[in-house]
């Protein structure tokens, strides 16, 4: 399956999957070449805002759990986890829009002074935030896709394979890399492409993978072969973000004391 990525479909014809690859090999030539040991320059430094990862398991045991005192309060403490989950996807005007006013009851006026706008603009920015969150409420509760679970299913195989150029071609061109609390983020395959290859030059061995779902999303536990034993360690979860086009955001959580909530070993 991962051949057709590079090979084209059986007419030979190039697939965007392959286009966005190809580009991305000839750009990457054309970049003037780093140090293998260094860092590469981030897309931008930013103080992110994220929430750990939350099993989906753990949201559908609560909304689905018997009324009661304490099965209403969990419900709401699920339900505002996934509120939390979704502000993260909008851009930030949009969800500083949605907190002032919807959150903490500001009037229009009152959020408009505050983001240096107009209350028609901040209008125009809730009713956006408002049609995605309603969009993304249904989409974080609903059954994955045959999509989205094609493409979790390629990015495991890629990133077991250790095959960076496979990972690339399942982005989309404006997809972004981040791995909070680190203020480094990546934008687009190129980026995200050095960034990967960096990473695995670095640890000099390829992460084996175990599929989850974290903030209604798929997820990989991933672990890193021992060198002198026949186990892996747990390393670090990515949770990923796709659309019908491919996977808009990767997000690398190192934090593996996550790992028991989520059923998954410590080692494998």
């Amino acid at each position: 399956m991962l051949s057709s990525l590079f090979t084209g479909d059986r007419a030979g014809r190039n697939t965007p999957a392959t286009n966005r690859s190809l580009n991305a090999l000839r750009d990457n030539a054309r970049r003037p070449q780093q140090a293998a040991n260094q860092l590469p320059e981030p897309t931008r430094l930013a103080e992110p805002l994220w929430l750990e990862p939350y099993p989906d398991s753990l949201l559908d045991d609560a909304l689905t759990a018997p009324v009661g005192p304490e099965a209403r309060y969990e419900k709401r403490e699920t339900v505002g986890v996934a509120f939390t989950v979704l502000l993260q996807r909008l851009p930030p005007r949009q969800r500083a829009a949605v907190v002032l006013c919807d959150v903490l009851g500001f009037r229009l006026s009152e959020a408009a002074r505050m983001l240096d706008s107009t209350p028609t603009s901040v209008k125009g920015l809730l009713q956006r935030a408002r049609t995605t969150l309603q969009a993304g409420w249904d989409e974080v509760f609903a059954p994955p896709s045959p999509r989205e679970r094609e493409l979790a299913g390629l990015f495991a195989t890629a990133l077991e394979a250790g095959d960076t150029d496979a990972i690339v071609s399942l982005l989309t061109d404006d997809a972004w890399l981040t791995m909070p609390p680190e203020p480094y983020q990546y934008q687009g395959p190129i980026a995200i492409g050095d960034f990967l290859r960096y990473t695995e030059m670095r640890r000099g061995a390829a992460l084996r993978a175990v599929p989850t779902r974290a903030n209604g999303q798929p997820a990989l536990g991933c672990y890193l072969p021992c060198q002198n034993a026949s186990i892996a360690r747990s390393y670090g979860m990515l949770v990923l973000t796709t659309t019908v086009q491919g996977v808009s955001a990767i997000t690398w959580f190192r934090d593996t004391s996550v790992f028991p909530h989520f059923g998954l070993p410590r080692s494998l």
